[in-house]
């Protein structure tokens, strides 16, 4: 209690004297400009938005950019992290050694470079804007990937080269961590349980499936839900690669108000409560599939 008297009264004292240096340079402070029009567009996002709406939905569209590049990257880093750490246990040794190979590489090169590669990558090799590569009823181009009905119409929908590097990098690098974490998952689980399923006639995968990894995911979802939290704050790299994210917006708007300090608030506000939003579901996760003891 002492210590968050004193971090309560730090936070108040600066505040304090913020607020007084800011009201000295004549510079203004509050939030009324989420109120005012932008003045900016936003070329993607779950929603269209216009340089006439407010601030507070230019914000809005980066948290649902940001929520849904955080919720695609958890889906595909979680997928792909599980098999990375069960290859680990292949009787393959190539398979083993891949599967090694994979996870010190990825988790040894920093982020950002990873996201400036698969950018490049994806600017360089994508088809020019005006002969799309055609899968069916996708479009593929530097534009990014559409799903193109008819040529004169508006695409259903379509993923930015931007979303895509992002949502990649953000994946691969996160699915390396996972893979760590469901190896020592597996390895927690005593080798009596394998034996004992390989002993009542159960193959190698029925007793992957129906009995070491349950047993395991008691000891993965802890660490797996900092993995989790690791990359929704990790998916804020994304202004370095034109991502319109909240942290890009928040940018932007600094820019054309000079509100530095209270777009910041905004941003470690919106990335605390989605930090704490998913430490909650993950934690209540855990408490149904903690053992119970009678």
């Amino acid at each position: 209690m002492l210590l968050l008297a004193l971090l309560a009264l730090l936070l108040w004292f600066l505040a304090g004297n913020t607020a007084r240096n800011m009201a000295q340079r004549g510079i203004q402070s509050g939030f009324d400009f989420l109120l005012q029009p932008a003045g900016f567009e936003i070329g993607e996002g779950l929603f269209g938005f216009e340089a006439s709406q407010a601030y507070w939905l230019a914000f809005l569209t980066g948290l649902g950019n940001t929520l849904r590049t955080a919720l695609a990257g958890i889906v595909l880093a979680t997928g792909l992290g599980t098999l990375l750490g069960v290859g680990r246990f292949s009787r393959s040794a190539l398979l083993r050694s891949l599967c090694s190979a994979y996870v010190e590489l990825f988790r040894n090169i920093p982020l950002l470079l990873q996201l400036l590669m698969w950018y490049l990558l994806l600017a360089e090799a994508l088809p020019p804007f005006d002969a799309p590569a055609q899968l069916g009823l996708l479009t593929l181009s530097k534009n990014g990937l559409a799903w193109q009905t008819t040529p004169e119409t508006e695409p259903l929908f379509a993923l930015s080269p931007e979303f895509l590097a992002l949502t990649l990098g953000l994946s691969l690098y996160t699915a390396a961590f996972i893979a760590e974490v469901v190896r020592a998952g597996i390895a927690a689980v005593p080798r009596g349980q394998s034996e004992a399923a390989a002993a009542l006639g159960l193959s190698r995968r029925q007793t992957l499936r129906r009995v070491v990894l349950p047993q395991a995911l008691r000891v993965i979802i802890p660490p797996l839900t900092n993995q989790y939290l690791n990359l929704t704050k990790n998916s804020s790299l994304a202004v370095a690669i034109g991502y319109p994210d909240v942290v890009s917006i928040a940018n932007t708007a600094i820019n054309q108000t000079g509100r530095a300090v209270e777009c910041l608030v905004i941003v470690m506000a919106i990335y605390l409560c989605l930090s704490l939003t998913t430490s909650l579901l993950m934690n209540g996760y855990n408490a149904r599939v903690a053992l119970k003891e009678r």
